[in-house]
């Protein structure tokens, strides 16, 4: 099973950067996208459904803003739409499609770089996804959980460690969360197969950062640890320009 995750900056946008093509081409069995910024009148499904993909949407309710769809080859055996908490899921965060015994769910982390108020609200996100998804391991043990974490871990995950250590995304208490998430008995896929420095998912619009790869490395697969016999490749795609994040990989022989 090939899966990519990509944060898109908005659906229509990526659209009108040649993003169905790039679909078509990537030939991903499932595909986690964040950040739809639509609803679902404003999209061209049909052009999805031309691709050969069943694709499924979960929109906020304020228009334009964040959003979480899943595409996928194979029909689900089941979609659950947001985790049941109100003041997460009319914000569009969290969508989970189970193909047989396997979870495979697009979710986008708020992110506190508007102020003090979305940061509070992104640390009690932290804390209620994980309890949510500790939770439904007991139903669901095989969960692949792709998407927008908006948190670098480690020194190595962000271009400038130093001067981002007071910033969302790269704040103690943010990347102390993901430690202890991980040790829940989830993979960082791609950190376990690439021990490198210099791969990152979201670059800045500002001060040509892209180019210069000074970036953050803050979109993963995070599996759990049941499935790491069946990892095969994590990639970071940096070529594909539909957005300031870029598309992150994951293959596993399920």
């Amino acid at each position: 099973m090939k899966i990519i995750s990509y944060n898109v900056n908005g659906i229509r946008a990526a659209i009108n950067k040649g993003f169905l093509d790039w679909l078509v081409a990537t030939n991903a069995d499932v595909v986690c996208i964040q950040e739809i910024k639509a609803q679902t009148d404003q999209i061209p499904l049909l052009e999805f459904n031309e691709r050969g993909y069943h694709h499924f949407w979960f929109p906020a309710e304020k228009k334009g803003y964040s959003g979480v769809a899943i595409l996928s080859k194979k029909q689900p055996d089941h979609v659950e739409y947001g985790m049941g908490m109100q003041q997460y899921d009319r914000e569009g965060r969290f969508l989970r499609a189970d193909f047989g015994d396997v979870s495979v769910v697009s979710v986008y982390h708020p992110s506190g770089s508007s102020g003090d108020e979305r940061q509070a609200f992104k640390m009690q996100w932290l804390g209620d996804f994980e309890k949510y998804v500790q939770q439904l391991r007991q139903n669901r043990p095989n969960l692949i959980l792709s998407g927008d974490y908006n948190i670098c871990h480690q020194a190595i995950d962000i271009h400038d460690p130093i001067r981002n250590a007071t910033v969302s995304g790269f704040l103690p208490e943010e990347r102390e969360w993901m430690t202890g998430f991980l040790t829940q008995g989830y993979v960082d896929t791609f950190r376990q197969l690439n021990k490198e420095p210099h791969h990152y998912s979201w670059w800045s619009y500002r001060a040509n950062a892209r180019n210069n790869n000074k970036g953050w490395r803050i979109d993963y697969h995070m599996i759990t640890e049941n499935l790491l016999s069946k990892l095969n490749s994590a990639r970071i795609l940096p070529e594909a320009r539909h957005s300031d994040h870029c598309p992150v990989v994951v293959e596993l022989s399920l």
